[in-house]
């Protein structure tokens, strides 16, 4: 089995900073693009960021610039740093990986950030 642990999500106040992590844990094989989505109440799930196997990273256009995702030497955890923060990108951030060429999803983390 393989599990997706998302972290670091919390409260901050508006222009803050937070770091997410998503550590991917089991049997892994191989480990192809992690990415993070974020789903905000009453709309659709979004793509935030991803970053493939070989570090290339690529970013929602609205987000490029505050944001930025990276990966640690093992390739199995993946990280979103979130910076300048604003009340609109409150919602639930869910990690995204392709492990033995299936696709997992994390529970998800709760990011809020206050006006």
């Amino acid at each position: 089995q393989v599990q997706l642990v998302e972290s670091g999500g919390g409260l901050v106040q508006t222009g803050g900073s937070l770091r997410l992590s998503c550590a991917a844990s089991g049997s892994i094989f191989s480990i192809n693009t992690m990415a993070w989505y974020r789903q905000a109440p009453g709309k659709q799930r979004e793509l935030v960021a991803s970053i493939s196997s070989t570090g290339s990273a690529s970013y929602a256009e609205s987000l490029r610039g505050r944001f930025a995702i990276s990966r640690d030497s093992g390739k199995t955890t993946a990280y979103l740093q979130m910076n300048s923060l604003k009340p609109e990108d409150t919602a639930v951030y869910y990690c995204y990986a392709i492990v033995n060429i299936r696709n997992y999803w994390g529970q998800g983390t709760q990011v809020t950030v206050s006006s």
